[in-house]
Formats: C-alpha cells, sequence, structure tokens
C-alpha cells in the first residue's frame, strides 16, 4: 500500500425518511443508559465488499439511499437531531431527539485509490480505515448539530466499503446491527421487488425504556456541556485482527470446562479468558498489579420484566471482574474462565435494577479514560451479530473493520468469523511494544489462524 493513498470525498447528501411517521412530529425521549453515553463517541463500523460489476457507482448510491430513505421510516429518530433544555438555578440539563426540521442522515460519497488486498492482507489495519467513516472523533453530544446516523460509501479500486457512524446515545452494538441488518434486508427486497410494502421481519421496538414513576425527560445536574462532555484521543496503537477457526473455539471451550470441572462456560467467556491472560503476559506486570476484565453485556433478557429482543437503544453493562497478575499467570487458564464467568453469572436482574436506581439517585456521564482502569482489557461487540448478513446486493462481505471510536491499550472486540460455524475473529488494540509481546505468546499464537 503506497503511504499516499488517500480517501477523497467525491459528493455528501442528506437522506430523510421515505415517509414521515405522525409520531415522528413529538419529542423523542432518551432512557438514563442513553444520557449516560452523551460523552464518549459514536459507533463505528463496517462492510468490505468486492466490488460488484456495475453499469454506474451511480446506480449503486441510489439504490442504497433509496433503501436508506425506506429504513429510516423504521428508525426514524436517526433522521433526527438531539435538542436540550437548560435552567440555571437550579441547574438542569436535559436531552431530547427533535425529528422536525432536521435534513436527515448523512450519506458519503467517497473514492480511494486502495485495493481490498491493501486492507485484508495488511498486518495491521491501516490507518486510512479511520477516514472510511464519518464523524471522525465526534462525541455523542454532537449530536446537536451533527447526523445521528451518516453512512460513508467509499468506492476502492477493486471493493466497496460501506461505514457507519451512529451516535451512541441513539443505540448499543445490538441497535446498531438491527439497523445495519434492516437496511441490508430492505436494499434486498426492493432488488427482488418482494419488499414495497416496507415491512420488516423484525421492526424496531423505539419506545424507550423509561423506569415507572420518572421521565419521559430526565435532567443532568449542570447548565452547560462544558460542564460534562469530555473528548478523548487515543494513544499510538497497533491494532490487528486475529482469527480464531470454529474447531479451534469449540476445543478450547472443551478444555476450559474440564479443566474447571463444569459444562456453562461458554465460548466467548473461554476466549476472552485467554486473552485476558495472554494481554497481561505481554504487558509484564509487577506479580502484585491488579488488571481487570470488562466484558460488554445486553441487558436486555435480564431485564424484570424483560425489554424486547428488538428494543432500540441502549441497554447494556460492562461488566467487570478482576485479579492480582500473578494470580492470573501462575494459575491454570481454568481460573481466569471462571473469573469471567462469575461475573457474567453474577449479572441478574437485580444487579441492572441496582444500576437503573443509582442512575436515577445520582446522574452520571461516561468517559472512556475513566470508565476502563490502565492496564485493563475490554471485550466489547459480540460474535452473536449477525454481521456477514448484511450483503446489499453485493455477497457476503470480505471483512469487516471500525473506525477510530473507542480505542485504546487493551480495547477488544469480537466479531464472527467470516466462515461461520462459531468461528470468531477479534480486533485487538495495543500499544506497539504490547502489541509485539502479545504477538510472541506461545499460548495466544497457538490458537490463531495464520
Amino acid at each position: 500500500m503506497d503511504s499516499s493513498s488517500s480517501v477523497k470525498i467525491v459528493s455528501k447528501s442528506f437522506v430523510k425518511p421515505k415517509t414521515i411517521p405522525e409520531e415522528s412530529k413529538q419529542p423523542y425521549y432518551l432512557s438514563p443508559w442513553d444520557y449516560a453515553m452523551l460523552s464518549v463517541q459514536y459507533i463505528q463500523k463496517g462492510l468490505l465488499f468486492h466490488k460488484p460489476p456495475l453499469d454506474s457507482i451511480d446506480t449503486l448510491l441510489e439504490k442504497l439511499k433509496d433503501s436508506l430513505a425506506v429504513t429510516l421510516v423504521h428508525f426514524y429518530p436517526l433522521a433526527g437531531r438531539l435538542s436540550s433544555l437548560t435552567t440555571e438555578n437550579p441547574k438542569s440539563y436535559s436531552v431530547f431527539v427533535d425529528c422536525n426540521d432536521s435534513p436527515g442522515a448523512g450519506f458519503i460519497y467517497a473514492t480511494s485509490d486502495l485495493c481490498v488486498e491493501d486492507i485484508v492482507g495488511a498486518k495491521y489495519v491501516p490507518s486510512i480505515v479511520q477516514s472510511f467513516f464519518d464523524h471522525h472523533k465526534a462525541v455523542n453530544h454532537d449530536g446537536h448539530t451533527m447526523s445521528l446516523l451518516s453512512v460513508q460509501v467509499t468506492e476502492l479500486v477493486d471493493g466497496i466499503f460501506i461505514g457507519l457512524s451512529m451516535n451512541h446515545a441513539m443505540g448499543d452494538g445490538t441497535a446498531f446491527w438491527k439497523f445495519f441488518t434492516a437496511w441490508s434486508e430492505i436494499f434486498q427486497g426492493q432488488e427482488s421487488n418482494k419488499n414495497n410494502d416496507l415491512c420488516l421481519k423484525n421492526p424496531p421496538v423505539l419506545k424507550r425504556y423509561i423506569p415507572e414513576g420518572y421521565g419521559p425527560l430526565f435532567s443532568l445536574p449542570y447548565s452547560h456541556p462544558d460542564e460534562f462532555i469530555r473528548t478523548y484521543e487515543s494513544p499510538i496503537l497497533k491494532e490487528r485482527m486475529f482469527c480464531f477457526s470454529s474447531e479451534t473455539i469449540r476445543l478450547l471451550k472443551t478444555k476450559v470446562n474440564q479443566i474447571c470441572g463444569t459444562t456453562s462456560i461458554s465460548s466467548f467467556q473461554s476466549l476472552t479468558a485467554v486473552i485476558w491472560r495472554c494481554i497481561t503476559r505481554a504487558r509484564r506486570l509487577p506479580l502484585d498489579r491488579e488488571t481487570s476484565c470488562r466484558v460488554a453485556a445486553d441487558n436486555r433478557g435480564r431485564m424484570y420484566p424483560p425489554l424486547h429482543k428488538d428494543y432500540f437503544g441502549n441497554c447494556l453493562s460492562a461488566l467487570r471482574t478482576a485479579a492480582k497478575a500473578g494470580e492470573l499467570l501462575e494459575n491454570d487458564l481454568g481460573f481466569a474462565a471462571l473469573k469471567v464467568h462469575q461475573a457474567v453469572a453474577e449479572h441478574t436482574s437485580e444487579k441492572v435494577s441496582q444500576m437503573i436506581d443509582q442512575w436515577l439517585k445520582s446522574p452520571y456521564i461516561y468517559h472512556i479514560d475513566r470508565l476502563f482502569e490502565p492496564m485493563s482489557v475490554m471485550m466489547g461487540s459480540s460474535p452473536r451479530f449477525n454481521k456477514y448478513g448484511c450483503e446489499f446486493g453485493m455477497g457476503k462481505g470480505v471483512t469487516l473493520r471500525s473506525g477510530y471510536a473507542h480505542k485504546f491499550d487493551g480495547k477488544v472486540s469480537a466479531y464472527p468469523g467470516r466462515e461461520g460455524g462459531g468461528s470468531i475473529d477479534l480486533e485487538v488494540c495495543l500499544v506497539p511494544e504490547f502489541m509485539e509481546a502479545l504477538e510472541s505468546d506461545e499460548e495466544f499464537m497457538s490458537l490463531v489462524s495464520l
């Protein structure tokens, strides 16, 4: 790949819902989980495709825009903008979504002289991939003036990259991939003339979770965003994709459960234990230094009563477990796996309710640099999302990539492997020194499919 390679923006436009839902004329209120996200960054994930035979790129772009307009009918809040109500005495800052008079979701067409192999064949994810996404370094509060959803279609020499940037105050990873999948479903339906009635197999549940006796408008104890919004700059990182075959994952799960004398530890918990141990070893921490591991957990099914599986919004927790570096490395893999499993097993509906009650009593905002301790590992995203099911008439994607957002030393994102069958790809972010050590770790690399 030529170091002079670049991404050139060709056009920018906005897309509104094809029809305006009546309910979009009313304010769209946010839940406590949504408020907590106001100072973190947009979700940025995308798919790379081989370029199909095209008479003109304009034809594909128009089809993408048309299907996006239809999809936004079902997800109309994403076409709005954030709006605020503030008071000085007492201090109060409330946020909601205003869908009136908004230009809509962003749509960008860009070109690059890169080839698919420049992305897939690179040992480390090239930094230019960050240019495949809009809203670079934006925080969710910027949704007052920026689109809440922006699509960037980047045409490579032999490929197409579709990158989505979605305001994290509007939804979590489950909601993000729900939208991506719905857009692809409508695109495919329009292609085959089967979806002219605008129906989705599983439409989103847009009604926000509002705790009984509260809301619908919540308030933060501030009068100006400068009091609670902080930007975040990632350190210099190496970012690499590591692939684990379905057979490797199956054997790892079996081994971990045998060590622990149980059958309840999942494949993902087993792999999380490996990555936590191996990154800790790569960091060469003092044996008495505490290191933590967090796992993103969907709370929809843990609520009482449970929220609908198609609930569109934020509904997640970052479950935490911790151990001294010495404990982690001197014990076998089962020690780490049981710690991770226990954190998940103990995350009950009561725990979720306590978390909500805590926020209602004392509202808080997440800040990346305070939420995750130094020398920790954070397992984000999920291999359960049907990410490769989004095809847009171009066949199965070649690979997944993410943007600049939420990257720090120890951040790991899990994707389903392209081969399917329970395979998993991990996007690992580490400072260069620790990445080099991880790549020399025999326990870790013996599991990686080259």
